[in-house]
C-alpha cells in the first residue's frame, strides 16, 4: 500500500510479551503493568552494560516462557539496542542457540524488530520469532553524553533514557494481538544539532512516517484508538502535532507518546522518557494489556530513533532520524 507500507495478509500475532524496568520507571503508571520491577539499576551485575544485557536476556526468555514455549521452539530472535555494535543484543543472543538478526534503529528499534519479525512469519519463513530491545540510562549517558560522576546539569529540553527492556513473541498462530501492517520510515534530517533535544530532532521523522502511512492505507485518523509515538517527549509531541496538522492531518485527539506515559512529566523529568527501552516497555506492558483486555482495538505504534553517534556529533553533523510504524489490532 503505497511505497512504504506492507500489508501482512496472514496476520502474524503477538501471543506473549515480557518487560522489565528500573525503579524510576516503575514509580508511575507503567509500574502496575511491568512484569519485573527492578529494585536496583545494577540488576546484580558489576557494570551498567552487563545489567542492560541481562535485562534483554530476561525479557527474551520471559516472552518465550509466557507463550508456554521452550527456547528450542523459537525460530529466530530479532533484537537491538543503543550501545556501540548493539553489544547488549548480541551478547544476550549468545545465550540462546537460536538464529539472531541484530537490528539498529536507535529508539525506533522496537517497531523495526516487530516489522522484521512479522515479515518473516507472514512469509512462512518462520513460525515463532522474538522481537526485543532495551536501554539503560547509565550506559547510554556515558556513551552519548558525559560520565555520571561529573554530575552535569541537564538542560530543560532533555529527556531521560529509560532503564528497561521489552520482548514480544510473534507467532503464526495462537491468541494475541495481530500485526496487520507496517510502514517503514525514511531517514529525515531537519538540521537539529543539539544532542539534548531528541524530541525536536525526531518529530519530523515521526510526521513523515505517519503521513506516509495514511497516504498509503487511505485510512482515517479516527480508525485508530491511539496513534502512539515512541519517545518524542512533551516538546517533540507538540512539534509532531503541528507538523502533521500543517499537512492536513489532525492527530490531536488520539495521539499519545510513550515518553510522556512512562514518567510523570513534571519539573524533575523535563520532557519525559527516551531510549530504545522506552517504547519497548510501554508497548509490551501497558499497551499490550489494554489491547488484550479490549480497552483498545487498534493502534498505530510509531517508534522513533535518532541515528547519531558520538563521532558524528563530535564532527558537527546534524542528527538524522527515522520512524517505523506497525499496526496492532485485537
Amino acid at each position: 500500500m503505497g511505497n512504504q507500507t506492507i500489508y501482512f495478509k496472514h496476520r502474524p500475532r503477538i501471543i506473549a510479551t515480557s518487560t522489565i524496568a528500573g525503579p524510576k520507571e516503575c514509580e508511575g503508571i507503567i509500574g502496575r503493568y511491568v512484569e519485573t520491577a527492578l529494585a536496583d539499576d545494577m540488576f546484580g551485575e558489576s557494570t551498567y552494560e552487563k545489567a542492560e544485557c541481562k535485562m534483554l536476556s530476561t525479557v527474551i526468555d520471559g516472552a518465550i516462557a509466557n507463550a508456554g514455549l521452550h527456547r528450542d521452539e523459537v525460530d529466530m530472535i530479532v533484537s537491538g539496542d543503543l550501545l556501540n555494535q548493539i553489544i547488549s543484543a548480541s551478547f544476550a543472543a549468545r545465550d540462546f542457540s537460536v538464529p539472531f538478526l541484530g537490528v539498529y534503529g536507535a529508539c525506533s528499534t522496537m517497531a523495526e524488530s516487530l516489522a522484521v519479525a512479522a515479515a518473516f512469519v507472514n512469509g512462512g519463513l518462520a513460525k515463532r520469532v522474538v522481537a526485543a530491545t532495551g536501554s539503560h540510562f547509565a550506559s547510554a549517558e556515558r556513551q552519548y553524553r558525559y560520565p555520571l560522576e561529573l554530575g552535569c546539569t541537564r538542560p530543560p529540553q532533555s529527556q531521560w533514557t529509560v532503564t528497561g527492556a521489552g520482548g514480544a513473541l510473534v507467532s503464526d498462530s495462537g491468541d494475541g494481538v495481530e500485526i496487520s501492517a507496517a510502514t517503514l520510515g525514511k531517514v529525515v534530517d531537519f538540521g537539529i544539532t543539539d544532542v539534548n533535544n531528541m524530541g525536536a530532532a525526531m518529530a519530523p521523522a515521526a510526521a513523515d512516517t505517519i503521513l506516509a502511512h495514511f497516504r498509503g492505507t487511505k485510512e482515517d485518523v479516527e480508525d485508530y484508538d491511539l496513534i502512539v509515538t515512541g519517545d518524542l517527549g512533551a516538546l517533540g509531541s507538540r512539534i509532531l502535532k503541528d507538523l502533521t496538522w500543517e499537512k492536513g492531518l489532525d492527530i490531536n485527539k488520539n495521539h499519545v507518546d510513550c515518553g510522556e506515559i512512562i514518567y510523570n512529566v513534571i519539573e524533575d523529568e523535563y520532557q519525559g522518557g527516551s531510549g530504545a527501552g522506552c517504547s519497548a516497555v510501554v508497548l509490551n506492558s501497558y499497551l499490550y494489556h489494554k489491547l488484550m483486555t479490549g480497552s483498545l482495538k487498534k493502534i498505530l505504534f510509531v517508534a522513533t530513533g535518532a541515528l547519531l553517534s558520538t563521532v558524528s556529533s563530535g564532527q558537527g553533523e546534524s542528527i538524522p532520524c527515522i520512524a517505523h510504524a506497525v499496526v496492532l489490532e485485537r
